[in-house]
């Protein structure tokens, strides 16, 4: 096989494709489509963009995959339909709003310079910052995507039913992790942890979801402020990352002592093969955390383990997420 260059120009090139699919969700392209296939023309007049624009953006998109094109009119593809159509209840287009949100993007400006630090090379916390206004966006933005991940991991646990239950979300963000728990256990009173601009964004989502009176607020840093106690589940969905391996081992500790005897921790992380290069979205993981975290990282199931090991937990066992690319993590308080 002949050397190629196509690998390297199509990686130095790609901002060119996220480009385009976040002008794409600017303009509305998808939603301007919907069922009906439609001509450059037409769109341009949907959109409020001009003729030679939306012909060459619209091209650029079925080349990418992201539609498809017969004659002079283009049409969604299946997965564009269900994702990036504004009134889909999967729609996940506002995501690009947290994605590439400058306080994100901009970490990978000089990636260079945070592979010579050994992390983030912005500011000195990076993104792991209450002062970061991202994580706000970040929990208005990314919650319909979580869902699925969300009611996979709710089906892996049994709460009593015979009495009333205690679940705390630890760093809720937009909350439906905890949500999903709450709804599929009647007798469980939901308390979301996070930080005080943060938290209000779950608050509202409980409401909505109809858990007014079930549900409970802790603000604050989930490195110091109280916990609370007697807790059966403590669910830690995509925070852990976020730290050092002892760091992690330290705020296990304090989750350990939030709650009950026999009572369990689910993590759900991005969980990477101890080759740590497979799967590749699991993978990858780590290189986000390298630009935009002190001393983030994407662990692999046995540095998980070793963690719960030394704060106390037992029989960690890890569970797939299928479609998404994460994991639960689950463990037992001794």
């Amino acid at each position: 096989m002949q050397p190629s260059p196509a690998l390297f120009f199509d990686t130095i090139n790609a901002f060119h494709k996220s480009a385009a699919l976040k002008a794409a969700i600017d303009l509305e392209l998808f939603s301007a489509i919907g069922d009906t296939p439609a001509t450059a023309a037409e769109l341009a007049g949907r959109c409020e963009a001009s003729l030679r624009g939306v012909r060459i953006l619209a091209d650029y998109l079925v080349i990418l995959g992201f539609l498809t094109k017969g004659g002079e009119r283009y049409a969604l593809t299946p997965d564009s339909a269900f994702f990036l159509v504004r009134n889909s209840p999967a729609y996940c287009g506002a995501a690009g709003e947290f994605l590439h949100a400058p306080a994100v993007a901009d970490c990978f400006g000089d990636l260079a310079a945070a592979v010579r630090k050994g992390g983030t090379a912005t500011t000195k916390h990076g993104t792991v910052s209450h002062e970061n206004p991202v994580w706000e966006k970040f929990a208005r933005a990314m919650g319909p995507m979580m869902i699925p991940c969300a009611f996979g991991a709710a089906a892996l646990v049994d709460l009593p039913q015979d009495r009333d239950t205690r679940i705390l979300d630890i760093a809720a963000g937009h909350g439906f992790y905890g949500i999903t728990f709450a709804q599929m256990n009647p007798r469980a009173h939901l308390v979301a942890l996070d930080w005080p601009a943060v938290v209000k964004v779950a608050q509202e989502n409980a409401c909505a979801a109809g858990l007014a009176a079930r549900f409970s607020t802790i603000a604050g840093d989930a490195f110091s402020v109280g916990l609370g106690e007697d807790y059966d589940i403590v669910l830690v969905p995509n925070f852990l990352h976020h730290f050092s391996r002892a760091g992690c081992v330290a705020f296990l500790r304090r989750v350990h002592a939030a709650l009950r005897p026999g009572g369990r921790i689910v993590i759900v992380e991005f969980v990477p093969d101890e080759n740590r290069v497979t799967p590749p979205p699991a993978a990858g993981f780590a290189l986000v955390m390298l630009a935009t975290t002190p001393e983030g990282d994407a662990y692999t199931f046995a540095e998980y383990e070793q963690m719960l090991v030394e704060s106390g937990f037992s029989s960690a066992i890890c569970h797939p997420l299928p479609p998404t690319a994460q994991s639960a993590v689950i463990a037992d308080r001794k």
